[in-house]
Parts: structure tokens; C-alpha cells; sequence
């Protein structure tokens, strides 16, 4: 239960709605929905387990689950209405090993932010808009919109001021907070006027959180001088490719990769981000022969970085952005036609020995990161046996 979604609109409901849900589920939806929108959940039905709602519950969190504020807890009354104030929300369903009942039925879609300020994170840098009418309407001139390092002009438009503001440069700073990286910037609007200032310069602080999973966007004006509020999410850059060999030269293009049993399979996970300072390991690996069910029947390979299956090992990698690992076509493949694998990947600071990425093994439950550390789920696939006269995986 669970998952990622990303329609603009669409219905949340608990396992097996509306039959009785099942005894210690906990289940986490986190809805995304475009840059510069809102998103809007409106309750249909509750029939929980009431009273304290310690026992099974629903949570709704403005953002990511892990780093964002609380906006309800509930488990039974009336139908509430939550709206996010970004393009991303998180809902969480818990029942314990007690009583079931009905669960849930909640439906959600996106509105429009309609805000004069708007932000994107992007691979390499931070995409800032100012609307020039906005700007004009309180007084202040599109040529007196500066950055920090007033060496960074943004481009002038007939209509916005336009900032592509990178994270190794343009006086962006890099701080480490509670559970974010986060990468930093100042955009001034000086008041005009040489010798009688009428106005404040304003001071907007536009940041890119790492978060879980996602790039959290942030902007707020200083000493509230201007209402400016932007949060956006946006996703890692990540992905994985299979090579040939060990020596990891030659990628298989092939799709399916057709595999004997018990070949040697080598993968490389890359995180492409500016940020020379960031670390990527393999936290945890399985297989299912459904690529959008990993719980039915699944085979682990590696789960929170201990090893579950005796074929799997890491290699060296040449920069901190690669993780290098390998398996065994295992017994998992003889009975599934199609075999899809689904890897979470950890992103840590380098050099950080307290993270997981250092640590290794470890028995914490999947919510459990440390500051700074965060996780990219990235699906491949699929892999199938090679019979009679299939074709060999295609390389590079």
C-alpha cells in the first residue's frame, strides 16, 4: 500500500477499501503534483478504530513525511479538508494488530499557487522568476534586483527577472540542517532613491533542500517585508545501468536483458548532481516479477546494507557519485518470466562517517535516516532467461 503519485488528481483509500483493512499495515502516500501548484484532500469516509487514535490513525504532513510539518492526525468525526502549501503532500495510514474496520476514502487534486515568486530546483541550479508588475506595484525597479554576489546578473524580460542561480557559485552556501542539505542564496531589491530611502530593501532567501527523495524548494522574504512563501519538490537525478564485466566499460543496452542462471550481473548507480561533496551507496536491493508490486513476492538482495543473498558484493568506484555492485542470476529468474529490480539508494554528505553510507549494515527501520541522508528509489528491468535463440544483451 502506498506509494508515489503524481495526477493532478485522484482517490486515496486503505488496503482492501471498503473491506475491513488489515492488522499492522502502515502505509505512506506522498502526492506530487506540478511545479507552482497546490494540493487539495478532501476526506470522503472514516471508519477507524476512534478514541485517542493511538491505535490506527491517519496522518496528512505539509510536504515530505519526514521533514514537514504535521497538518492532522485523525481516526474518526467529521470529513476534513487539507490544502498543502506546495506541490506536495504526504498521507500516512497506521492500524495495529488489534481491531479492523472500513479504513478510508480520500480524494485529492491540484490548484493553482498564484504567487508573483516562483522557484524551481533544477540538476545544476536554482531557477528564480520575479514578476517585474509585482515588483513595480510595491515600488521597486526590476534593475535594483541583485544577488548576494552582485557579479550574478539575472536576465530582464518586458515581464519577470529571471535567475538561474547555481549551487557551486554566486555566493550559493551550503549548510547541513536537521535532515536537509541545503543550498542557499540572497536576492536583494534595493530601494531607489540615493539620499531619502521611502522603502526597505528586501532580502529574499531562495534555498534547495535535499530531502528525502525529493528536492524541497523554499523562498522568504526577510523581516517580512514582502509575502513570499515558495515551497516546490522536485526528484533526485538518478539512475542504473548494467554492464558487461567487472571493468564496468561497456553498458548493456539491451531491453530485456536476456541473462543466463547463475551469470554474474554487474551494476553502477550515478547521482548526478554539481555537489562534488555528496556520496551515493546501495542501501537496499530485491526483485519481483512485478515491477509495481516489490511486497507480494519479492527476493531481496541486499536490504539496509546488509547483504541477503551470498552472490552479492560491491566494487570500488571512481568518484563518490558511482556505486558499483554485483549479483548472481539467482533461482528467483527459473520461475518468473520477467524479473524487475527495485534499489534504494542512500546520498549522503562525503565524509560524513556518522551517516548509513559509512556505517554499512545496519538494522534501522526505513524511516530511521540520520541528518543529512537521503533516499532514491529507482526501478530496472526487466531481466529475463535466455532461451533457445534470444539475443544477446546489446552493449556499448
Amino acid at each position: 500500500c502506498g506509494g508515489s503519485v503524481s495526477d493532478s488528481s485522484g482517490m486515496l483509500q486503505s488496503p482492501n477499501y471498503p473491506g475491513s483493512y488489515p492488522n499492522d499495515a502502515d502505509c505512506v502516500w506522498e502526492i506530487q503534483v506540478e511545479n507552482n501548484f497546490r494540493v487539495t484532500l478532501t476526506f470522503r469516509d472514516i471508519a477507524m478504530q476512534s478514541g485517542t487514535c493511538q491505535h490506527d490513525y491517519i496522518e496528512v504532513y505539509d510536504g515530505p513525511l519526514h521533514s514537514s510539518p504535521l497538518l492532522g492526525r485523525f481516526c474518526s468525526g467529521s470529513f476534513p479538508t487539507y490544502v498543502s502549501s506546495s506541490n506536495m503532500m504526504s498521507v500516512r495510514f497506521h492500524s495495529d494488530s488489534r481491531y479492523s474496520f472500513r479504513g478510508f476514502q480520500a480524494r485529492y487534486s491540484s490548484i493553482p499557487a498564484g504567487h508573483n515568486t516562483t522557484i524551481q530546483c533544477l540538476p545544476d541550479y536554482m531557477h528564480v522568476v520575479v514578476s517585474r508588475q509585482y515588483l513595480q506595484s510595491q515600488g521597486y525597479s526590476a534593475q535594483g534586483v541583485t544577488l548576494k554576489d552582485s557579479r550574478c546578473r539575472p536576465t530582464l524580460t518586458s515581464q519577470e527577472v529571471v535567475f538561474n542561480i547555481p549551487y557551486n557559485g554566486c555566493g550559493t552556501t551550503q549548510e547541513e540542517n536537521n535532515d536537509t542539505i541545503n543550498y542557499a542564496n540572497t536576492i536583494r531589491v534595493a530601494s531607489s532613491g540615493s539620499v531619502i530611502k521611502r522603502k526597505k530593501n528586501i532580502n529574499l532567501h531562495v534555498s534547495c533542500k535535499m530531502l528525502r527523495k525529493s528536492w524541497q524548494q523554499v523562498m522568504y522574504a526577510a523581516e517580512d517585508t514582502v509575502d513570499v512563501n515558495e515551497y516546490q519538490f522536485g526528484r533526485y537525478d538518478m539512475n542504473i545501468t548494467f554492464y558487461d564485466s567487472p571493468a564496468f566499460l561497456r553498458q548493456v543496452r539491451g531491453s530485456p536483458y536476456y541473462i543466463d542462471l547463475n551469470q554474474n550481473l554487474y551494476l553502477q548507480a550515478c547521482l548526478r548532481s554539481p555537489d562534488p561533496n555528496l556520496k551515493v551507496v546501495v542501501d537496499t536491493c530485491v526483485a519481483s516479477p512485478d515491477p509495481h508490486d516489490f511486497n507480494t513476492l519479492a527476493y531481496y538482495l541486499v536490504r539496509n546494507g546488509c547483504p541477503r543473498d551470498s552472490s552479492y558484493a560491491t566494487y570500488y568506484s571512481p568518484s563518490s557519485h558511482f556505486a558499483r555492485f554485483k549479483f548472481n542470476a539467482f533461482e528467483f529468474m527459473s520461475r518468473h518470466p520477467s524479473v524487475y529490480l527495485k534499489c534504494q539508494m542512500l546520498v549522503c554528505r562525503l565524509g560524513d562517517y556518522s551517516s548509513h553510507c559509512y556505517r554499512g549494515c545496519s538494522s534501522r527501520a526505513k524511516r530511521d535516516t540520520s541528518s543529512a541522508e537521503e533516499e532514491v528509489d529507482v526501478v530496472v528491468g526487466p531481466l529475463q532467461l535466455r532461451e533457445g535463440d534470444a539475443p544477446n544483451g546489446n552493449t556499448w
